[in-house]
């Protein structure tokens, strides 16, 4: 099974029925409330793709902006339609009795830990008790960076001393020098090594070194609450073919993320890191969505479990594939 057959078979079972959607979920009909990610994040790319996009054309979308942490909460609040979530964020929102699912492809994880060209770190485990930076806490990104430096017997709750902000603000404190170190994304990840950074690890390979996981760490997909699924169902997978559709377009078109730093935040003299961007970051955008990510969404699941990062594993299923 490919993965526009993903999407487009299987069942909604865990979604329950229509009738139990709650009074907040309206069938919205061709009307859709995304989160606009930040520019500082690589989903910033998808607005200007969506709306020059022809399969976009019939939906009515209304964007809402937000940093990776504050998006999700939007979902669970119902500010949001769809948003990105990762295995281990929708698992803790399962654990407090909220419904979301993840039902399309976004992002692959793209976190970076990055030092100054002229510092003395190595690795991750060179600057236990050192200062560093990262993503806020309730971000997926954070998340897996915390996931993966456990399974490598760090611990970045109580061997570093962790600032927790949004990426620029990161970008800004270790510009100062008031950190030794950022586990970053992209683009800030690509802004600050054509900067002269240098990278000491990727959270993708500290995964993989460790759990023998061939498929590439998957960071979020597209996520709507149960009940919005269930009542909007064929617009869900309109957007779902939508995000493919834009994530295939990158990889077969990876120069447009150049001609669209702009979208990332970056500005136009920062020539060195708008040249990266398509090497950098083609590869991190999802187009696969069937039993191989669904694999890993539960190792990741079975693996937070095992660390005590997630308490227990969530009651029911955190991911789906469309009829």
């Amino acid at each position: 099974m490919d993965r526009r057959d993903a999407l487009r078979v299987g069942a909604l079972a865990l979604l329950g029925a229509a009738t139990a959607v709650p009074r907040l979920v309206r069938a919205a009909g061709d009307e859709v409330r995304l989160s606009l990610p930040s520019p500082g994040s690589a989903g910033g790319v998808w607005k200007p793709l969506i709306d020059r996009s022809a399969a976009a054309k019939p939906l009515d979308i209304t964007w809402i902006g937000g940093d990776p942490g504050g998006v999700e909460t939007q979902l669970l609040a119902h500010a949001l339609d769809v948003s990105a979530f990762g295995a281990l964020g929708a698992s803790e929102a399962a654990l407090r009795g909220n419904t979301p699912v993840l039902f399309a492809p976004a992002l692959l994880n793209h976190g970076r830990w990055l030092v100054r060209s002229s510092s003395p770190y190595r690795s991750p485990k060179d600057l236990r008790g050192k200062r560093i930076a990262t993503l806020p806490e309730t971000s997926d990104t954070y998340r897996q960076a915390r996931m993966a430096a456990a399974l490598d017997k760090l611990d970045l709750v109580n061997d570093f001393e962790v600032i927790h902000g949004p990426a620029t603000a990161n970008l800004a404190l270790f510009d100062r020098g008031d950190v030794e170190a950022v586990i970053t994304i992209e683009p800030t990840a690509t802004r600050l090594v054509a900067a002269g950074a240098r990278e000491i690890a990727r959270v993708g390979d500290m995964w993989r070194d460790a759990t023998g996981d061939a498929h590439p760490l998957f960071l979020v997909g597209q996520t709507g609450d149960a009940a919005w699924l269930g009542a909007n169902r064929p617009l869900a997978r309109s957007i779902a073919e939508l995000f493919v559709s834009v994530n295939e377009e990158i990889h077969a078109h990876p120069e447009q993320l150049a001609e669209l730093h702009d979208a990332f935040g970056i500005p136009p003299t920062e020539t060195a890191a708008i040249a990266l961007l398509p090497s950098r970051l083609r590869d991190i955008y999802a187009v696969e969505w069937g039993a191989p990510v669904f694999a890993n969404l539960d190792k990741q699941i079975d693996v937070a479990v095992n660390l005590g990062i997630l308490p227990r594993r969530p009651p029911e299923r955190i991911y789906t594939s469309l009829t």
